[in-house]
């Protein structure tokens, strides 16, 4: 028997090539090797049977390559094709399957006339043809069919990739290792009050019996990786409150003016937040605090608020913003509200000369911009307030950019983007929380309705009623331009047929690929009334606030996300008249279908963000990379708010007990991550 901890170029079965194959994945003992868990499972005691139509679900089949070939298509690009045909000749389903690669030349080598293979990947309709692009296959051999294959006739696990490994060749790697580790040095200090020797979930896990043996395998290996990644959180949420601070927010004068000023009354969820806030201005110590609401619930009125805290406590507060369209939405909006007061407030985006935005008689006292605000020479007096606005869209690096301009300063992140609450916890565990979760009186009523391929002339006809009666509409489609890989309608073909389709109004074009002064003039246009109907794409996705705007028609609305849908539709009902937003859709595609009924059924984020999380899981949800969930194995169990509660609890007993984890829990100290001590929220890259 070998440790655990062996050195795999130790081991005389393995050969030097796949050692060197798994070292370059990082993989260098039994240990990191046998953490190599299964992403998925296939049940090959029985296979789908082949298709007769498209599916949203992807299928597991088994069949046999009749014919295998390069193929060309435009401009001299090539892709493999494979055309296999299921064991019983049709008798179940459609007897054939299409099977493509595209920029893959090396896939002729390995899948080739006569081969059975396994497929799996979702059956699309391509030209009266069904077939699975890139599927993900595995070649049956011979030896695979006596009874005791690890391939075949059971459970089989399928591993994320490692190059220079075929599945099968990994497969077997991981059954000799789980043979020859000792399962004594399999321990982890991590795995706390375990229901299961480590060594038999190890087993259990890469070679369940059933699914359901499976389950509370990955269930036990989840617990242990969320135990990890809440004591790293729990660690900076304690180091960070260690820090020396400032104390703002003593004096309350320009608070209570702005209060005065107002036309309206607070809801009670800003009052809280703003609460909140003082409590912790006026602690010792840094703020980290994550503002959270849905589209319209008025983060923007809170973060004035606790600004002019910090301004009557005599250091300078600024606001970073995505984009040069919301930075300048925010611009308006403070000038607006805080110039009657006096205040200062300057504008700093690439694309503009500071002679031409920054007329003020001394230093600004409330600078707003993108991220020029990193790059430009803004003269930060004393930044000793920051608050960064649709924060996951910023980089570490530039937060940290930001608040190093300021001495210690205290700091407020926002997102209007509906996050479910079992990844705040994940994500946002080193930060104090507060919710809006109310919406200021005198919106107007926002109403969601499905459309499946309706006319044109009724969707026209809709636009001009409104139009006729005073307000003003947005027609979003998804891309810019057209695209050869694409089937949807662009803004730029679509701004040319609503011209013609709006004769007598004023048609407008919004899209990224505008130059900023462009984009500008146009919103100010819009702003203003002029343009009666704005195509646009998603650029107007945050920050855009025209409350004549009452109608949305969202063209190929499957192909945005849900997350995406809530906030474009935040731009509507924001004045008193009754808003629109209509989603089209040709109704081909059964996931987009489902997902476009739940935002048709509801407008709460929260309720909509846990249904997107259910029908996507957290990492498409929200992108690995942005989100801080790359490293994560277990993502499919982050809306299991018991098991994150359990590690969260036993994160907080091993700190209380040993706060430092010098003593009894030393052995959990290498497990932390040191990141760095200038960025208050390092757990959402």
């Amino acid at each position: 028997m070998h440790s655990a901890h062996d050195a795999l170029a130790s081991l005389p079965l393995l050969p030097s090539k796949d050692v060197a194959a798994l070292a370059a994945a990082g993989l260098t003992t039994p240990a990191a090797v046998l953490a190599h868990l299964p992403r998925r499972y296939e049940d090959r005691r029985r296979f789908d049977a082949f298709p007769n139509q498209s599916s949203a679900v992807p299928v597991c089949l088994r069949g046999t390559v009749i014919d295998a070939a390069l193929r060309g298509f435009g401009h001299g690009r090539r892709f493999y094709e494979a055309i296999v045909m299921d064991g019983s000749g049709g008798v179940f389903g459609s007897g054939k399957i299409t099977c493509r690669w595209y920029n893959m030349p090396f896939i002729h080598k390995l899948v080739a006339t006569g081969h059975e293979v396994i497929l799996y990947g979702r059956v699309k309709d391509s030209n009266g043809r069904l077939v699975i692009d890139h599927p993900e296959f595995e070649i049956i051999r011979e030896e695979d069919e006596p009874e005791a294959s690890i391939h075949l006739e059971r459970i089989v696990p399928i591993y994320k990739n490692i190059p220079g490994l075929a599945q099968r060749r990994l497969r077997e790697i991981i059954h000799l290792l789980l043979h020859l580790t000792d399962p004594a040095t399999l321990a982890s200090h991590a795995d706390l009050n375990p229901p299961t020797p480590r060594y038999q979930a190890l087993g259990e896990v890469h070679f369940p019996q059933s699914l359901e043996q499976a389950h509370p395998a990955r269930r036990r290996f989840a617990r242990e990786e969320f135990f990890i990644l809440q004591l790293n959180v729990a660690w900076r949420r304690a180091r960070y409150h260690e820090r020396p601070g400032r104390v703002l927010g003593t004096r309350t004068t320009l608070l209570k003016q702005f209060y005065a000023s107002l036309p309206f009354d607070l809801t009670n969820a800003q009052k809280r937040s703003i609460r909140e806030i003082v409590a912790d201005m006026r602690e010792p110590r840094p703020m980290h605090r994550l503002l959270q609401g849905d589209v319209g619930s008025g983060k923007t009125f809170v973060a004035m608020a606790a600004m002019l805290l910090a301004i009557d406590s005599g250091c300078q507060a600024a606001l970073m913003a995505p984009t040069q369209i919301l930075a300048e939405q925010h611009y308006l909006t403070f000038r607006r509200w805080l110039e009657p007061l006096g205040l200062r407030i300057a504008l700093r985006t690439a694309n503009r000369d500071e002679t031409s935005h920054l007329p003020l008689a001394g230093a600004a006292q409330i600078i707003i911009g993108t991220h020029a605000l990193l790059y430009d020479s803004v003269a930060f007096r004393d930044l000793g307030f920051v608050v960064i606005d649709e924060q996951h869209k910023f980089g570490v690096a530039q937060r940290a950019a930001l608040i190093g301009q300021g001495v210690v300063p205290d700091v407020l992140v926002m997102t209007a983007t509906p996050i479910p609450r079992t990844l705040t916890m994940t994500l946002y565990g080193d930060l104090d929380v507060s919710l809006l979760d109310e919406k200021p009186p005198g919106r107007g009523k926002l109403v969601t309705a499905l459309r499946i391929a309706p006319k044109q002339t009724d969707v026209t006809r809709f636009i001009k009623a409104q139009i006729a009666e005073g307000r003003q509409a947005y027609l979003v489609y998804p891309l810019v331009e057209e695209s050869e890989n694409i089937r949807a309608e662009s803004a730029i073909e679509a701004y040319a047929k609503w011209q013609k389709r709006l004769v007598g109004s004023e048609v407008g074009l919004l899209h990224g690929k505008l130059r900023p002064d462009e984009k500008e003039a146009v919103m100010r246009r819009f702003r203003e009334g002029g343009i009666a109907a704005l195509v646009a794409t998603t650029v107007i996705e945050v920050g855009v606030d025209v409350p004549n705007a009452s109608v949305m028609i969202l063209h190929h609305a499957e192909r945005f996300g849900m997350a995406q849908i809530h906030q474009l539709r935040g731009r509507i009902g924001r004045g008193g008249h009754k808003g629109w937003c209509v989603l089209l859709t040709d109704g081909k595609a059964p996931e987009g279908l489902e997902k476009l009924k739940i935002l048709e059924q509801t407008s709460d984020g929260f309720e909509i963000a846990e249904a997107d999380l259910r029908l996507r899981g957290p990492g498409d949800l929200l992108g690995t990379t942005q989100s801080g969930l790359s490293d994560l194995r277990f993502t499919d169990f982050l809306a299991d708010t018991a098991l994150l509660r359990d590690a969260r609890a036993d994160a907080d007993a091993v700190l209380a007990a040993d706060p430092d984890l010098t003593g009894f829990h030393r052995a959990l100290r290498p497990l932390i991550q040191h990141r760095s001590d200038t960025d208050p929220h390092p757990g959402a890259a």
